[in-house]
């Protein structure tokens, strides 16, 4: 199967992804089982809401072991949105469940970031509207997209162990990671789904890896 398809899995704005790519006339798809899943050969894994809640709902879905199986084993590659990329980590201050650690890192609260030895206090949460993103790197899906700011709302991060890990940083009080990559695995803090003409393009990049 060609094209992008997304974990339906009883979170994430689904709709909102399915009216770009329908835009690009590239194929989207939905797996709300297992069976479904394994046809894909990309995958988006959206998210919103609590950390123990998205991550109670996966385990629920019957599709865990099929994305591990994909993911770590078969390197498909696979975009995590907001909620969807802390899931990709080993925990969350948010809540006791862990994760599905494909990414060494802790998930933590906007509020005791001190990457940098700055500290974010004072600003409100959740940090909310648009912010610039910097990549490390413009391959991959930041390929030939200029100045790129994004839409953001949350209160947590994710802070990876390992800095090459780390695709673009952002700035709220203290510098934050907002978007990863291991190999095959990547994820943004922000939700490119409602990030305009940026978020489109990275879409369009993640489809076209």
């Amino acid at each position: 199967m060609s094209g992008v398809t997304l974990v339906k899995y009883g979170l994430g704005n689904i709709q909102a992804f399915i009216n770009i790519y329908h835009r690009l006339n590239i194929p989207v798809f939905i797996a709300e089982n297992s069976e479904q899943l394994k046809k894909a050969d990309k995958i988006i894994l959206p998210g919103v809401g609590a950390f123990d809640w998205a991550m109670e709902k996966l385990n629920k879905s019957g599709m865990r072991d099929t994305l591990d199986k994909m993911v770590l084993v078969g390197k498909v590659p696979i975009l995590g949105v907001c909620v969807g990329m802390q899931m990709m980590g080993q925990r969350s201050e948010e809540g006791a469940l862990p994760g599905l650690s494909w990414i060494d890192a802790d998930v933590i609260n906007l509020r005791h970031n001190f990457f940098n030895n700055q500290h974010v206090n004072g600003h409100p949460l959740p940090h909310m509207g648009w912010n610039d993103v910097l990549p490390v790197t413009k391959d991959t899906i930041f390929k030939d997209i200029t100045d790129p700011r994004y839409y953001f709302l949350h209160s947590y991060i994710m802070t990876p162990k390992n800095s090459a890990d780390i695709l673009t940083y952002s700035r709220y009080g203290g510098e934050f990671a907002s978007a990863i990559c291991k190999e095959n695995v990547y994820g943004t803090q922000f939700h490119p789904e409602k990030s305009h003409a940026w978020g489109i393009d990275l879409l369009r990049n993640f489809a076209e890896l």
